[in-house]
């Protein structure tokens, strides 16, 4: 049988597959599919400083092989997850990954600060948010603004430190070599692509927020290609997202670079995805005769 186990900055994983972001919640919903336990980990639902509404409806839409999504970060809060959700899901058996966002490198800081002290497992930054006191722009669409976020939680980060890369920029090589040189442990990567629709009949963009996150199968090559130029920039563990649907995505993001998986819109047409991905990749190396899933990654052979 095929050694699905890794570890990833000193964290043990069963397998590599991980539910992404903001597509799993807090796990409870899919826990009514199957034992969360059967995952390799969680990346949990962005979690701030304080409680946020989230952004007006409408705020999902379908497009061609995925969605678009400008739901605005909507969580409890911080305090309210620590008291509220991270003890039903301590108990659960799997890697507790923390997704943090903010609006201030100050909001940053204080929610790691606060979850470095539970039983979560590794911290995942989000560097997809607007910073409010540069004018809006994107903290991870600058190699300067990463640095300066990424060095500023590194000292008060008391657990592994994945930092999850933006692919709305220039050169995604050059932000994940900013992110390592400021203290990142690993990468993930990619978040969702800027995009936009437009109802014809009513002339407004479909999404309130007028643009949107474009996620699943349609951005899976642009993930791919980022996730093999990162390999290339970095020595630091990555793991890959961004449109993987199947076993097939799972074993190209490992050979591109990818230390393990997370798996996101897949499951909203699919609850069981995560499951099977896990099934076949597992069947594809007894079949190739891949002892260790630490084989695939970077085993890519370019021209």
């Amino acid at each position: 049988m095929a050694n699905l186990n890794l570890t990833i900055c000193g964290v043990h994983f069963k397998n590599p597959i991980i539910t992404a972001s903001g597509t799993c919640g807090f796990g409870r919903e899919y826990a009514n599919f199957y034992p969360l336990s059967k995952l390799g980990g969680i990346a949990l639902k962005g979690v701030t400083l304080e409680e946020r509404q989230g952004n007006p409806p409408p705020r999902v839409a379908e497009t061609p092989a995925g969605i678009l999504n400008s739901v605005g970060l909507q969580n409890p809060g911080v305090d309210a997850f620590i008291e509220k959700h991270l003890p039903w899901l301590v108990q659960q058996n799997t890697v507790l990954i923390s997704n943090v966002a903010g609006a201030t490198i100050e909001d940053y800081c204080q929610t790691v600060i606060k979850l470095s002290e539970t039983a979560i497992s590794m911290i995942e930054l989000n560097i997809s948010c607007p910073n409010v006191k540069e004018g809006g722009v994107a903290f991870g669409t600058s190699t300067k603004s990463i640095e300066q976020v990424v060095g500023a939680v590194r000292r008060v980060c008391k657990k592994p430190l994945i930092v999850k890369l933006s692919p709305n920029v220039t050169s995604i090589a050059d932000m994940a070599r900013a992110a390592v040189s400021t203290g990142a442990d690993a990468l993930s990567l990619i978040n969702t692509l800027l995009g936009m629709r437009i109802d014809i009949q009513t002339k407004r963009p479909v999404l309130h927020n007028n643009t949107g996150g474009l996620s699943g199968p349609a951005v899976f090559p642009v993930a791919l290609r980022m996730v093999w130029e990162v390999a290339n920039a970095v020595q630091v563990p990555i793991i890959g997202m961004g449109g993987v649907a199947t076993w097939k995505n799972a074993v190209e993001m490992l050979m591109a670079g990818a230390s393990a998986v997370q798996v996101g819109t897949q499951q909203f047409k699919d609850p069981f995805a995560p499951i099977k991905i896990i099934e076949g990749l597992g069947q594809y190396m007894d079949e190739n005769g891949i002892a260790s899933v630490s084989e695939l990654t970077k085993s890519v052979k370019p021209w």
